[in-house]
């Protein structure tokens, strides 16, 4: 079903262009005076752009920091990304998490270099098509890169957005973005800013002063004077963002096997939680202490030699957390089916993901 524009709609629509269209230079002044150095900002590269963007997603900027200069340093051309095994691309991203980004950005590389000569395409159009490019990652690669009137609307921006029109509305529904990216449209059609310029500023305004934790910082604001969550001191009330769904708990035991000095792992499936990734190996379910650890073993066919428990450690993903607690069993032979890695094998050959991360910590590997 066609949803129409009311009347109420597009006049709200044409009243919130307007605001923002006039603000709009006060904006780009401010971030002018104010703008931040990033690595991927300097020599700016529509692929750098790509990669820094997709490890921003739900990433904090400090974190990306220690990671984008060694990736671009290592697959430094969109063919060199494309040409490598997804091991080594694996191991690069080991630690920022939501490792289905690096497969699509691999995927992404790969189009690239069969069909664009190794370059990424110019336009939204084209951009949108492919592997793990939305609306923001292609609006963002097409403004900053190409100055495309297109918008680029993440977390950030509806939040922004949200404070300066004082719209209460949940911003998790589609229909709030959809009518801010449709807003922001317009004002970079106008021709009055430019949308690299202008969509960079929204996305800085959101990082710095209008973040989401804390009192925003108005007095520095360049919107203070024209937006409504100020003016009704709402700031820290809005944007409203409902609950999500309760995150599924599921208990796990880990399982860290030595046998001769090596370590074993386990390739998980190429389906589910992070798939195609090694990793300890695990069972489901809580096995609350080292004798019913050992009979667990022992009922596999698997002898340990001397077990001890090593913690426990909760991960939390989008839509579940997994509350692990950890056995160190020394065997005298191999657990059939399992790989036994070196440790400095482990430390510089294989991504282990951040679930583990408080077992691997136990190893000590990097010491």
């Amino acid at each position: 079903m066609i949803k129409r524009i009311t009347a109420d709609t597009k006049k709200r629509l044409g009243e919130r262009v307007r605001a923002l269209g006039e603000a709009a230079p006060l904006l780009t002044a401010w971030f002018a005076a104010n703008r931040r150095s990033f690595p991927w900002r300097e020599g700016r590269t529509p692929y750098g752009v790509l990669v820094s963007e997709t490890m921003l997603q739900q990433t904090r900027i400090e974190a990306v920091l220690k990671y984008f200069d060694r990736f671009m340093a290592a697959f430094p051309t969109i063919r060199t990304l494309a040409e490598a095994t997804d091991d080594l691309v694996m191991k690069h991203w080991e630690g920022l998490g939501y490792y289905s980004r690096a497969r699509n950005l691999k995927k992404c590389a790969e189009i690239c270099t069969e069909r664009f000569d190794g370059e990424l395409p110019e336009t939204f159009a084209e951009l949108i098509k492919l592997p793990g490019l939305g609306p923001y990652s292609a609006g963002a690669v097409a403004s900053l890169c190409h100055d495309e009137p297109v918008p680029a609307v993440d977390g950030n921006v509806l939040r922004v957005l949200a404070r300066f029109f004082g719209d209460g509305r949940d911003v998790r529904l589609p229909e709030v973005r959809k009518e801010a990216e449709d807003v922001i449209r317009e004002v970079l059609e106008g021709g009055q800013v430019s949308p690299s310029l202008f969509n960079e500023a929204l996305m800085e305004l959101g990082e710095t002063l209008c973040a989401p934790k804390g009192k925003p910082r108005c007095e520095a604001c360049p919107f203070r004077d024209s937006c409504l969550a100020h003016a009704e001191g709402r700031e820290e009330e809005l944007p409203y963002r409902s609950a999500g769904a309760a995150r599924a708990v599921e208990e796990k035991t880990v399982w860290i096997f030595m046998c001769g000095g090596k370590v074993a792992l386990e390739k998980r499936p190429e389906s589910g939680m992070l798939r195609g990734l090694y990793g300890f190996p695990m069972t489901e379910g809580t096995v609350p202490d080292a004798d019913a650890a050992d009979a667990a073993l022992r009922e596999k066919g698997i002898t340990p030699l001397s077990i001890h428990p090593c913690g426990r450690a909760k991960h939390v993903f989008t839509h579940r957390e997994w509350h692990m607690t950890g056995y160190l069993a020394e065997t005298e032979k191999p657990v059939p089916g399992l790989l036994y890695v070196s440790m400095p094998d482990l430390a510089n050959e294989y991504a282990l993901p951040s679930a583990f991360r408080y077992f691997r910590n136990e190893l000590n590997i990097d010491n």
